[in-house]
């Protein structure tokens, strides 16, 4: 296993995270967005937040060995601003994508409970991990791509990584790493949320992997950058939900 030290970024604050939050305060039952989930753009605030994550990434750029990114726009261009001229190679992998929420895309809490009461009873049911809307994932089936992608991005030559994407890909990734279970990992998720542009770490020593950071967004303090989570629609009614249109899709 020569990677050893694994670096997670989620993006930036998104022009569907800001459409998300309004539409919650607001009491709709949709997000009124009309562009699909892999083309919604950074916000400017998002833009700001990924020239902080740049001038982390300036400091830590010999701790870094590779780059992946999801292929949604939203990560590709936080990774794009962070490196500025930096000419390094970048792995875009579809495995990194954010979760897929079928017929519950872009509809908000009410949205759902109103328009599909169905997959809510289900979700309760089922449970988050295991619940996957018609059309969409389960927090499982993000698991077993990602399961994919780690033994992939785990043997390559290089001793470190740095991967941006979502804040389901981000929780899980860790997750996976550190071998949780089911409750474990929504206990986990639930009281942590992953904030936009922020930076986790995990090092492998020992058989063992370590998370001496997770969600860290002091570089935005630092430079000034407005620090964002966006609530956003839960997960088929659960409050405490880190996978949720705003802290997952946009």
């Amino acid at each position: 296993m020569p990677v050893k030290t694994l670096w997670l970024v989620r993006h930036g604050e998104s022009v569907g995270n800001v459409a998300a939050t309004r539409a919650e305060r607001e009491g709709l039952e949709r997000i009124p967005l009309d562009i699909r989930d892999s083309d919604v753009p950074l916000s400017p605030t998002g833009e700001q937040q990924a020239a902080a994550l740049g001038e982390w990434l300036a400091e830590h750029r010999v701790e870094v060995e590779s780059f992946w990114v999801s292929p949604y726009l939203r990560a590709r261009q936080t990774l794009a601003i962070a490196l500025g001229d930096d000419p390094v190679p970048v792995a875009v992998d579809e495995r990194l994508r954010d979760r897929e929420l079928g017929i519950l895309d872009l509809l908000t809490t009410s949205g759902v409970a109103r328009l599909h009461p169905e997959e809510a009873a289900r979700r309760r049911h089922l449970g988050k991990f295991y619940h996957r809307p018609p059309g969409g994932e389960s927090w499982a089936d993000v698991a077993l791509r990602l399961r994919s992608f780690l033994a992939d991005l785990l043997v390559t030559p290089q001793e470190s990584a740095l991967v941006v994407a979502h804040d389901a890909i981000v929780t899980l990734i860790a997750s996976l790493l550190r071998r949780l279970q089911e409750q474990e990992i929504l206990e986990f998720a639930s009281g942590n949320p992953v904030l936009n542009a922020s930076v986790t770490r995990l090092d492998f020593a020992d058989d063992d992997w370590r998370m001496p950071l997770f969600s860290d967004v002091g570089h935005l303090r630092e430079e000034g950058a407005t620090v964002t989570v966006h609530p956003g629609t839960p997960d088929v009614g659960d409050p405490e939900s880190a996978d949720s249109r705003g802290n997952g899709r946009p």
